[in-house]
């Protein structure tokens, strides 16, 4: 059965320049550039957990899991790397938010070309 959290996701990242999907079971990488910018993940390892990863400013993923710890959490593996996990599963979603995160991660790993184009059709 198709998630409606899953389908959001994708609509804001292919919205983006050059993103493409990769579906891993009920995991889903979104690229640009065969650069992962963001993941969607559902019960990872066995977690329970419905939440994306993106990339964030070094540290900001620290601050984001201390302000709110609730809804943001360190992924395993490349949370040392300066990305965030963002739970889908509590409460309420701010899709607002999502896409600023989703976006942000983008232009972090998009080649600047791309990066300036997207940022610019943004502003």
């Amino acid at each position: 059965m198709p998630d409606d959290r899953l389908t959001r996701v994708t609509s804001i990242c292919v919205a983006l320049r050059e993103v493409t999907r990769e579906v891993h079971g009920q995991h889903v990488g979104f690229l640009v550039r065969k650069k992962h910018f963001a993941y969607y993940l559902d019960d990872h390892h066995g977690d329970g957990i419905v939440s994306i990863n993106c990339r964030v400013l070094p540290h900001d993923n620290r601050r984001l899991v201390a302000t709110d710890p609730g809804r943001f959490y360190m992924p395993a593996y490349i949370g040392a790397r300066g990305w965030v996990g963002l739970r889908l599963d509590r409460g309420e979603v701010d899709w607002d938010e999502i896409t600023e995160l989703l976006t942000h991660s983008y232009l972090m790993t998009a080649p600047k070309r791309l990066s300036k184009l997207v940022a610019q059709s943004a502003g």
